[in-house]
């Protein structure tokens, strides 16, 4: 009979696990707001046995991406130098209990003379991979710090990091912009384009963010268009970033995904297409689809059958 997998997703702030069987299928998910901020040291162990304990038969495999391998997590699992894939990550994995639970391990790469590091989106992105069939792609996963990643013959060889969700959250909470802005309303698209165009002119970020404010003192946006004017400012000014270094590479022939949870793919995919850059959005499920891809890696034997998304 061949295992089940446990596959696991513990990041700073949340904690989601899929139970899949023997034949590639996910049987059941769980999510908690349990990520590794809200466990207190040396219990990572307990929380685990507490939220999947029941998942774990004799024979079952489980496979942790994301924040538990980071210092501050269940145990620090080594970054893995770019380029890097499956092979890399597989020599790397941090056994908690020897071909039973094993942590995976992030990635981290050199921009000119600058690290950067990732974990949990390296599973993401290798799961895309494998969902689609390809082995060379360009990928952007937004979130708190995005990332946009070059895929080259199925190995993440560079990537960069931009705080875009973070700097929205000090813009629209903790700044003047907070006076004129309800940062959870929800999404005005033409007012969120018009954030994103303005990011394209000249004058920068420094100054854009500005703008939030005066066309508020002048009444051309309300409160709850603010927080889509001042979203679109910061994804436009990644985008832009993002887009001037991949013009100057040889991958910008290279397809280009969207890997997140559904409103930020959203706003990323309208963003792209006021800008006149095509891209495939694709839902964060792929998390699961990389871990079994990896237990595939580490156990041919005893998962055979390709992954199914439900």
């Amino acid at each position: 009979m061949q295992r089940k997998l446990v596959a696991v997703d513990w990041g700073t702030s949340s904690l989601r696990g899929a139970l899949i069987g023997s034949e590639g299928v996910v049987l059941e998910k769980r999510a908690f707001p349990q990520g590794i901020l809200q466990v207190a040291h040396g219990q990572f162990q307990h929380v685990f046995e507490q939220r999947f304990g029941d998942w774990m038969a004799a024979d079952t495999l489980c496979l942790v991406s994301g924040m538990a391998g980071s210092r501050q997590g269940w145990r620090e699992a080594p970054y893995c130098p770019c380029p890097s894939g499956f092979e890399d990550i597989a020599q790397h994995l941090q056994w908690i209990e020897k071909d039973r639970i094993g942590i995976v391990p992030g990635l981290s790469t050199w921009n000119d003379d600058t690290p950067d590091v990732m974990r949990g989106e390296e599973i993401q992105i290798f799961g895309a991979l494998t969902s689609q069939h390809i082995h060379s792609a360009q990928f952007v996963l937004p979130g708190t710090h995005s990332k946009w990643a070059h895929v080259v013959d199925g190995k993440i060889k560079a990537f960069k990091t931009f705080m875009t969700g973070e700097f929205y959250a000090l813009l629209s909470q903790h700044s003047i912009l907070a006076k004129t802005c309800l940062p959870d309303a929800p999404l005005k698209k033409e007012v969120f384009i018009e954030g994103v165009m303005q990011s394209q002119k000249p004058g920068g970020l420094l100054h854009h963010a500005f703008s939030a404010r005066s066309l508020a003192l002048f009444e051309k946006l309300n409160p709850a268009q603010s927080s889509s004017y001042i979203s679109g400012l910061l994804i436009g000014e990644e985008i832009k970033s993002a887009k001037d270094e991949r013009s100057e590479k040889l991958e910008n022939q290279a397809p280009l995904f969207i890997l997140g949870n559904g409103q930020l793919t959203q706003r990323y995919s309208f963003a792209m297409k006021a800008l006149g850059l095509p891209a495939t959005a694709l839902a964060d499920e792929v998390t699961w689809t990389g871990i079994w891809a990896l237990a595939q890696h580490l156990y041919p034997q005893d998962f055979t059958q390709n992954f199914t998304l439900s």
